[in-house]
């Protein structure tokens, strides 16, 4: 086999049981407020304590407001799993980054800026947006309750080794196109379905010029395919993101790591059980229309007659086979989630919006991913420019991304979100929600309606 995730999975197997899962060693846990307070309450409940503590690390993000987080959370259920999550870490010795903590955010942001998440690593955590840390050279995955006690417990997981599947993009992505982009084309060509069962590695030239954030969005969508998870083998550009981070090796450490982090790559007579080649000059800025990322087109493209498959999403949102949606009026706009809440994502808004005025009917929630995030925006000067054109920046966290928090989209209202899933009420109970890349967001946050960024840019 030979490939990236081949050599990754080999070095953690502790154990195959005969006929069964695989037991597989995990290095790092990350818990948030959501998933975790049955399986604190089964450990607690046998006696047991967490066997490597000092591998895991706790942060609330899906219930945190985004404003007012010096102030008691007003929601009862928010609280009490806010509140659960930091006597849980206390109890069992945990790291806790909690509300207001320099160190707080979103959990699949805060991994990899402090150089948590580290090439070679695996890594889980009770959300299935875990694939996103797979950017860094990693097998990351999201897992269920029970197997979070699991890891607690042991540090160790019962897995099925997933099948592999290489995605190549090649080319050059044109004006106005993002990683986010790539994402919902790839979602659009092999459905939401189309990668299940498989552990996707993404290859070729278009992946090797993204970015660090750029592929920490396109591996945070893979689950959207249906993918256990999703990876890019590490190089310079991984490598110059590390160096110097909290958690990053140094020294002669630092030099070793790099040694062995070269060697993670996918050999020349690697086999895939399947491979799949995309051309990057046939992704333009994309937009959903559907209530699944895999609905969605060009932004210039009609909306395609798929009969009764679509039918219920399409009355759910609003729209018809064969409509533009160029034009569309829009209420909300979110920047923001663990797909699109980095720096790089505020720096493509603000590139946007720069000397324009924000729409007067559009409501604009652009929330930061981690502290650390708003303060580079902060640094950088963003913070103006997005004021001068009428926008407020939150505070970190999950925010409009789902329905958990004071942040939902009011029934009936069109949202265009970089978030990553459109489903019936995600964004709130009857909200309609077309996710598209943060340039595109920009556009239509100026303009009140949907717009191709490219003519802005």
């Amino acid at each position: 086999m030979n490939t990236l995730f081949d050599k990754i999975w080999d070095r953690h197997v502790v154990q195959v049981v005969k006929d069964g899962p695989t037991q597989l060693y995990i290095d790092r846990l990350y818990c948030h407020e959501v998933t975790t307070p049955q399986a604190f309450d089964g450990m607690r409940a046998r006696g047991l304590k967490c066997f490597r503590p000092q591998q895991i690390y706790c942060m609330p993000d899906h219930n945190t407001p985004t404003h007012d987080q010096d102030k008691p959370i007003a929601d009862p259920v928010s609280k009490a799993q806010v509140d659960a999550l930091a006597r849980n870490a206390a109890e069992f010795g945990l790291t806790h980054y909690g509300m207001m903590s320099k160190d707080n955010g979103i959990i699949h942001v805060v991994g990899p800026e402090k150089g948590l998440s580290l090439p070679g690593m695996t890594i889980v955590c009770g959300d299935s947006h875990t694939s996103t840390h797979g950017a860094m050279g990693a097998v990351a995955f999201g897992i269920g309750t029970s197997e979070v006690e699991m890891v607690m417990a042991s540090q160790c997981i019962l897995q099925q080794k997933p099948k592999s599947m290489r995605i190549s993009i090649n080319g050059t992505l044109g004006k106005g196109v993002t990683a986010k982009d790539v994402a919902l084309y790839l979602m659009a060509q092999i459905t939401t379905s189309g990668a299940t069962g498989y552990f996707v590695e993404y290859a070729g030239e278009v992946v090797r010029n993204l970015s660090m954030e750029g592929r920490l969005t396109l591996c945070n969508l893979s689950i959207e395919m249906g993918a256990r998870g999703g990876m890019i083998a590490p190089d310079e550009t991984t490598f110059n993101y590390i160096k110097g981070r909290e958690f990053a090796p140094k020294g002669e450490e630092w030099d070793k790591a790099v040694a062995y982090w070269k060697t993670l790559k996918s050999g020349e007579d690697a086999v895939f059980d399947k491979e799949l080649t995309f051309d990057a000059a046939d992704i333009e800025p994309r937009i959903t229309y559907g209530t699944n990322p895999g609905m969605g087109i060009g932004i210039t493209e009609a909306i395609p007659d798929l009969g009764d498959r679509s039918l219920k999403a399409l009355d759910y949102m609003g729209f018809k086979p064969g409509q533009k949606l160029l034009g569309t009026k829009v209420d909300y706009v979110f920047l923001g989630a663990c797909t699109n809440g980095r720096i790089e994502d505020f720096r493509a808004f603000a590139s946007l919006v720069k000397g324009r005025k924000k729409a007067d009917d559009v409501v604009a929630w652009l929330v930061p991913g981690s502290w650390a995030v708003d303060k580079q925006i902060r640094e950088e000067g963003l913070d103006k420019i997005l004021a001068e054109a009428g926008f407020e920046i939150r505070q970190p966290g999950c925010s409009a991304c789902l329905a958990m928090n004071d942040d939902k989209i009011p029934a009936g209202k069109l949202s265009v979100s970089t978030s990553n899933r459109n489903f019936e009420g995600r964004q709130g109970p009857g909200a309609r929600t077309v996710l598209a890349s943060p340039l595109t967001a920009a556009a239509v946050a100026v303009t009140g309606v949907i717009t191709d960024p490219r003519e802005l840019l």
